[in-house]
């Protein structure tokens, strides 16, 4: 077995209301950054797990995301990599 580390993004989907993500787009637009259409506050994740292979690794890590880690009426998510944890 071998040591994986995988780092996952969670956003609210589109269209939903996302305060935060308002938030943050209004403070740029203040700042003068007209250019920032839209912004999405998720959830960036790592989750170092023990697995046969990469794929391995990344199919448990998207039962962990479809069971708990995301909620999948309000929220995308994507495994944003996969790579062996070195050092852990």
């Amino acid at each position: 077995m071998t040591r994986y580390r995988v780092a996952v993004h969670i956003v609210p989907r589109c269209g939903l209301l996302d305060p935060q993500g308002k938030a943050v787009a209004d403070a740029l637009h203040t700042l003068g950054f007209s250019a920032v259409s839209d912004v999405h506050v998720g959830r960036h994740l790592v989750i170092e797990s023990e697995a046969a292979d990469a794929a391995a690794a990344e199919a448990s890590v998207r039962a962990m995301c479809d069971k708990l880690l995301a909620n999948p009426v309000t929220e995308d998510y994507e495994i944003a990599g996969v790579r062996t944890a070195e050092g852990a």
